[in-house]
């Protein structure tokens, strides 16, 4: 039996797109159905179910009101949120696939990308929540993936491609940081590692995962608008002030995915298959 939650958000619809193509078994929740941060309700329900594999992809994502107003929820669902799945995936002895973020990570290593075990150094509170979920997971499990993803662009929920689309919808012109370097990360992507690693019976740890080659994002903003009339210019983060500090290079490294033999599209490949399955969705 395998559990999933958060499995109506961006990257849980996806991975039962994915789980149903297959013609994989498994239960999926959202919080009406499993409140995680309920410690006697979740070690009730997941005892009651009993599932031998746990996709943990609830969380919360609300980077700048994690900030602020945010704050305490931020810290209920990703601490101990994750601390009470962790625990009740271990009575159960499930293997527990747990979903964090280069945010981690403080974004100012010089000497090339982000290895698995590399210094961690939160720069906003979503940040340090993923990190504490992160070291609840493995002071908890022996069964246990901890997968790090970047920049994260889904069918089925909020993401920057929309944002740019529906702006330039509106605008002629759109300017966007040209100084915060990362991978994007197609969900179809990142729930075919997921479901990978676990057919592949992958060594237990934590892994990388995001779609191969790097770019700002307003790179990323002129690939996406390429086809449209508008005018994308690039401007300095501090031109664009946000409440969460994000990390300027985040750019992770892949290898110890693709030694697994996991075969990685570029988020140029990415976007363009998203792009053209967005249109027929439409």
């Amino acid at each position: 039996m395998i559990l999933i939650t958060g499995g109506h958000g961006q990257l849980g619809t996806e991975l039962r797109k994915l789980l149903d193509e297959k013609n994989v078994d498994y239960i999926s929740t959202d919080a009406h159905d499993l409140d995680i941060t309920d410690k006697e309700g979740t070690l009730k329900y997941i005892s009651d179910l009993k599932p031998e594999l746990i996709y943990h992809c609830a969380a919360y994502t609300a980077v700048d009101k994690a900030e602020e107003e945010g704050k305490e929820l931020d810290e209920k669902i990703n601490v101990e949120g994750t601390r009470n799945v962790a625990e009740a995936a271990k009575a159960v002895d499930a293997t527990l696939v747990y979903i964090s973020t280069d945010y981690v990570f403080d974004g100012k290593k010089k000497d090339g990308m982000y290895k698995e075990d590399d210094a961690k150094n939160p720069l906003s509170e979503y940040g340090r929540t993923k990190l504490l979920g992160e070291q609840a997971v493995q002071e908890i499990m022996d069964k246990y993936y901890i997968i790090r993803t970047s920049w994260v662009f889904g069918l089925y929920g909020h993401n920057f491609i929309f944002t740019m689309q529906k702006l330039a919808e509106t605008h002629d012109k759109l300017t966007v940081v040209n100084d915060q370097f990362g991978r994007p990360t197609w969900t179809r992507t990142l729930a075919e590692f997921m479901h990978f690693v676990i057919e592949k019976h992958a060594d237990y740890g934590i892994y990388h995962l995001s779609n191969e080659n790097s770019c700002s994002w307003y790179e990323f903003a002129k690939e996406i608008l390429k086809d449209t009339d508008v005018d994308v210019q690039p401007v300095t983060s501090a031109e664009y002030p946000q409440k969460a500090t994000r990390p300027q290079y985040s750019v992770m490294d892949l290898s110890k995915a693709e030694a697994l033999g996991f075969k990685i599209p570029t988020w140029q490949e990415a976007l363009s298959q998203f792009i053209a399955l967005e249109g027929n969705n439409k």
